[in-house]
């Protein structure tokens, strides 16, 4: 039976957690990516959301999103793309964790 989720304490965590997210060139997040702790979060998702749900350890969340490819550990070949473009993404820190994800284009009307 899965785990009741606080949707109260959720709600704080976001409110904590959207305070501390800030936009940062890949570059500058190299030595993370090198030790495994850079997670990539798909920008259809909310990554405050995602943060919040990682840390109260939602864990059919965050199967779910993985199973989906949604969330995943960042691969290689990403993070060269990302370089090359010297791409800025959105971070948050939900140790031992960097999620980021790419800002999502406007869509055009």
């Amino acid at each position: 039976m899965p785990r009741e989720i606080n949707e109260k304490i959720l709600a704080a965590l976001r409110t904590e957690l959207n305070l501390q997210t800030a936009e940062y060139p890949w570059a500058e997040l190299q030595r993370q990516f090198a030790a495994g702790g850079v997670i990539a979060v798909d920008p259809e998702l909310d990554l405050v959301d995602v943060a919040a749900r990682i840390a109260v350890d939602d864990k059919q969340s965050v199967e779910r999103w993985m199973e989906t490819k949604q969330l995943s550990q960042v691969l290689d070949e990403q993070a060269q793309q990302w370089l090359d473009k010297n791409a800025m993404l959105w971070t948050v820190v939900v140790k031992p964790w960097i999620l980021v994800q790419e800002r999502r284009q406007p869509s055009r009307h």
